[in-house]
């Protein structure tokens, strides 16, 4: 099981509430029973496996939700019209790329990563799915070397 290092301050389910209406999503309930009980921050086990032909890479960080540098609202902001619409950035990794969530419709609670330096011929040509939820995501990163 995933372990984190460090967490960023805890926030509650209103604040969760806030987010959803300012960006107009629906956050899955278990990823919103990981932002209440961390709200992001740096995981011990952070490897895993993109596909086999781009290999892996590593979760650099999980976005929160309040007043740090990286937040899920300044991602969301910055990110738009880049990333699909039917998805929010919650994490990145060391090279830029995104880990992102479905919030609508058939990619509703599925991870996804983007690999930003890709140029799509098709709107999800850069995506690889990496989970059916957030909990198989977190629950399956391992520690890398």
């Amino acid at each position: 099981m995933t372990k984190m290092l460090s967490v960023n301050p805890k926030i509650s389910l209103q604040d969760i509430k806030q987010f959803e209406q300012e960006y107009e999503v629906t956050l899955p309930k278990q990823y919103v029973e990981f932002l209440l009980e961390y709200n992001g921050g740096f995981s011990k086990e952070s490897g895993f496996k993109i596909s086999d032909d781009e290999g892996e890479s590593l979760v650099n960080k999980f976005y929160g939700i309040g007043d740090m540098k990286s937040n899920l609202g300044k991602v969301f902001e910055v990110l738009e019209g880049e990333i699909p619409e039917d998805f929010i950035s919650i994490a990145n990794d060391p090279a830029g790329n995104e880990i992102l969530l479905g919030v609508n419709g058939e990619y509703q609670g599925k991870i996804y990563f983007w690999i930003h330096d890709i140029e799509p011929e098709e709107e999800m040509d850069n995506m690889f799915i990496l989970a059916d939820s957030f909990a198989e995501f977190f629950d399956h990163l391992f520690e890398s070397e």
